[in-house]
């Protein structure tokens, strides 16, 4: 998103960012933790909470973690800081994750093995990171991504060589998934600190996105579902080539418009920021204009996702970021499929192209 629509929203704590190994109050009981990520996107907000449990033995102060980072020693280490200075000697009573991605539970087993505690996350997306973490063979190689890619027009010989290259890339950052868990579910409320934290599931960014909004603090962590700077990935990959995400998405965003304008919106990535209804909006219409801009491409002629790209990014892509954008366009061409706006049409080279319904 452009620094003209950033200015429209309020970032109360300004350019300040938390130090690796360090946090930052931004909320009665909430602190902001970054860890660092090894990709374009370098970074994660992950939160604090401070709560207690009560047990046989009487009431037990420590703390929530609210996502984990991805597994590798850096990370580690950042977290071995943490513990060490953030938590005022207290113990991680419980460990959150508001989604499957590697980012948000590459570390949730060291976690909850470190505290002896529990993952709480949903059902859906508890399951799939245990498929996805276990897989290894060559049927998690990067040969069926690579092989959806060009089905979907990418024809960069070097691109596909390196996604066919690929073996189990989840498994590299989340090398193991707790065997028990607590489940999330739409609508649950979860008592953190002597608060109520709702669960809100949002669909189309992973399988069963866990957000958490307290009102008595008004604070949403929002996860990956709204974030202030850059539009949360919405992509259709091999796995589930007809999927058809992106509506999904649309609905589960449009529906959060029901909370406060006033909420603190704590995203995973990116700053603090006021403003939910006015960002909300703008994502809207950041996908409006993806779809118009589709339309008036294929009105010319029939197109296929990879042709889609320079109409949809302005920007030069390396091979990772272009795979990501391959997955955005096809989930924009199924969505106006879906809509009966564009119609699939044959073709003599087996690549999928599009042209107006």
């Amino acid at each position: 998103m452009a620094n003209s629509l950033e200015s429209e929203l309020h970032y109360p704590f300004g350019d300040a960012l938390p130090a690796p190994g360090s946090s930052l109050a931004v909320a009665e009981g909430v602190r902001w933790l970054r860890m660092r990520l090894p990709f374009a996107l370098d970074h994660i907000n992950l939160w604090l909470l401070r709560d207690h449990e009560d047990g046989p033995a009487g009431r037990r102060e420590g703390w929530t973690v609210v996502d984990c980072g991805v597994d590798d020693p850096g990370t580690r280490a950042d977290w071995e800081q943490v513990f060490a200075t953030e938590l005022q000697g207290l113990p991680v009573l419980r460990v959150v994750c508001t989604h499957m991605h590697p980012d948000h539970i590459g570390l949730a087993h060291w976690l909850t093995e470190r505290w002896q505690c529990r993952l709480w996350i949903s059902a859906t997306d508890f399951n799939a990171a245990r498929v996805a973490s276990a897989a290894i063979g060559d049927a998690h190689s990067g040969h069926g991504a690579a092989d959806f890619y060009a089905q979907h027009g990418l024809d960069d010989p070097s691109a596909l060589a390196k996604v066919r290259a690929r073996s189990n890339l989840y498994a590299s950052m989340v090398r193991q998934v707790p065997e028990r868990f607590r489940r999330l579910m739409h609508g649950m409320r979860l008592r953190i600190g002597g608060h109520d934290w709702q669960c809100i599931a949002g669909y189309g960014h992973a399988p069963e996105h866990i957000a958490l909004h307290c009102p008595a603090l008004q604070v949403l962590i929002s996860g990956d579902m709204v974030l202030p700077r850059i539009s949360t990935n919405i992509s259709v990959y091999d796995t589930e080539p007809e999927a058809n995400p992106l509506p999904l998405y649309l609905e589960s965003i449009r529906a959060m418009r029901a909370l406060s304008p006033q909420l603190l919106v704590l995203p995973s990535h990116g700053k603090p920021f006021t403003g939910l209804h006015r960002r909300i909006d703008q994502l809207l219409a950041h996908h409006d204009e993806r779809f118009a801009e589709v339309l008036q491409a294929c009105a010319t002629g029939p197109r296929s996702a990879a042709e889609l790209l320079p109409v949809m990014f302005k920007r030069d892509l390396d091979w990772h970021q272009t795979t990501f954008a391959l997955g955005e366009a096809v989930a924009h061409v199924h969505a106006l499929q879906s809509e009966g706006r564009l119609r699939q049409v044959a073709s003599s080279d087996g690549v999928l192209r599009f042209a107006l319904a």
